[in-house]
């Protein structure tokens, strides 16, 4: 079952990326290696958008403090 499962999706998702390489006259391999290079890239892009924004969110909390009384200024 398992390995009726994996080859339909072998022999349908590689047919995904030589279609497409036929289409726009290229290797196969070339456009699957895109592929994964973009998919590292978006990773890697996102990481770096949380670790500005909690960066951001860390420095507004340092800087709007709440202060509990008026005698605390």
């Amino acid at each position: 079952m398992v390995t009726k499962v994996r080859h339909f999706f072998e022999k349908h998702g590689f047919e995904v990326s030589s279609r497409l390489a036929d289409r726009l006259g290229m290797r196969a391999s070339s456009v699957r290696l895109f592929f994964i290079y973009i998919s590292f890239f978006t990773v890697g892009l996102w990481f770096g958008v949380y670790l500005t924004l909690a960066f951001l969110v860390r420095l507004k909390d340092l800087v709007y403090t709440k202060r509990s009384s008026v005698f605390d200024l």
